[in-house]
């Protein structure tokens, strides 16, 4: 049986660069083309990343405007076999406009294409976020209320996708995916730690430590993207969340271990209160955090760095990330990742140190060898 022809939208970005690697490293496909809006060179790719990238085919494309999808997907060569699309705006804060190009256009665009191609299978990344906030986990079939703009337009995407004649399609829903490379998951927290342990201030966090913020680290996503390719039921819906039922009180334990601070919770009552006016304390708590990042990466002549311990409104709502994802697993798929550790937060620090993305001097004992490179 001949090997798969591949084609990774959204291929630059950070599930998108695990999963080139991971096919290229396991020599899984006979061809792959990555698309995306930002080239691998301004992608900051770490140097294992770009060992992969030199093995596959590069291609920009603007996947909101037509023409420009279709250019994507032509190819002399041939169709393509399997197309995963990872390509959608990922900051949250954004206007809906913004989300309705970014998100549902770019997905319509090339699942029609996919279609259109015959593809075997077309992998659509949604978010589990478009689950309602329950007492207990979401399962697949789960009531569905989105409850961030993104998660508002991925869900109208899925719904879309699947009148769409002849299309092959799975949606995959994660949880926050995390790990090297990750800027939006959980590593705004590991910067906030960072500037506390900067600050020697105590860190406080709305809510409560129960608070259900479930993970899923992006090694066991790419598995399960590439495992669906096979075994994904055609029009299927499939969670991925570790088994770790990660909360933001073991979040927030993992990150005070890393970085030896203390940190408490403002708990219900008070979190309420300052629901009232969130808007304000949310600014008021990234104007906070933003100035002592900024100082911390100049002790380090770090100018440019794509890091920040920004976190938008949307994210601090009180609404449980509580999924069950066993559903995947009844198809034959196992995680290997049971949930975060101190030990694979630190990876990714190390990571954005070797690359002078990340202060070495905010956190000392990371890796002694990548500190001494760099003096």
């Amino acid at each position: 049986m001949s090997k798969p022809r591949v084609l990774i939208l959204g291929g630059v970005g950070f599930i998108g660069r695990h999963l080139t690697c991971f096919l290229v490293e396991n020599d899984l496909t006979s061809k792959i083309r990555v698309v995306d809006k930002v080239p691998p060179t301004t992608g900051w790719l770490n140097e294992r990343h770009k060992v992969a990238f030199s093995k596959v085919e590069y291609k920009q494309a603007n996947l909101a405007n037509k023409a420009s999808a279709e250019k994507a997907f032509t190819d002399p060569e041939g169709t393509y076999d399997i197309v995963v699309n990872l390509a959608a705006e990922t900051k949250y804060g954004q206007s809906d406009e913004v989300y309705k190009e970014r998100v549902l256009t770019i997905t319509l665009n090339c699942a029609h294409l996919a279609a259109k191609m015959s593809a075997k299978k077309f992998i659509e990344l949604s978010t589990a976020q478009v689950y309602d906030s329950g007492k207990t986990p979401s399962k697949e079939d789960s009531k569905l209320a989105p409850w961030t703009h993104i998660a508002k337009y991925k869900l109208q995407a899925e719904q879309e996708i699947a009148k769409i004649p002849g299309l092959n399609y799975v949606v995959v829903r994660p949880v926050i995916v995390y790990g090297i490379g990750d800027r939006l998951g959980l590593t705004p927290r590991l910067i906030i730690g960072a500037v506390y342990a900067h600050l020697k201030e105590k860190m406080k966090l709305l809510w409560t430590k129960d608070l259900r913020m479930n993970t899923v680290h992006v090694i066991d996503v790419c598995r399960a993207l590439w495992h669906l390719t096979e075994h994904g039921v055609v029009g299927g819906v499939y969670n991925l969340v570790d088994k770790g039922d990660t909360s933001q009180g073991k979040v927030t334990s993992l990150i005070s271990e890393l970085f030896q601070t203390r940190h408490d919770y403002f708990g219900t009552v008070l979190s309420n209160l300052a629901k009232l006016h969130l808007s304000e304390a949310v600014q008021e708590s990234n104007e906070k955090h933003m100035a002592p990042w900024s100082e911390m990466c100049a002790i380090d002549n770090i100018v440019t760095t794509p890091l920040s311990p920004y976190i938008d409104q949307e994210l601090l709502y009180n609404r449980s990330l509580s999924v069950d994802g066993s559903a995947i697993e009844k198809t034959g798929f196992q995680y290997s990742v049971p949930g975060p550790t101190v030990e694979l937060l630190k990876e990714v620090i190390e990571d954005y140190i070797q690359m002078r993305l990340f202060p070495s001097s905010a956190f000392s004992g990371v890796v002694s060898m990548t500190t001494a490179a760099h003096n």
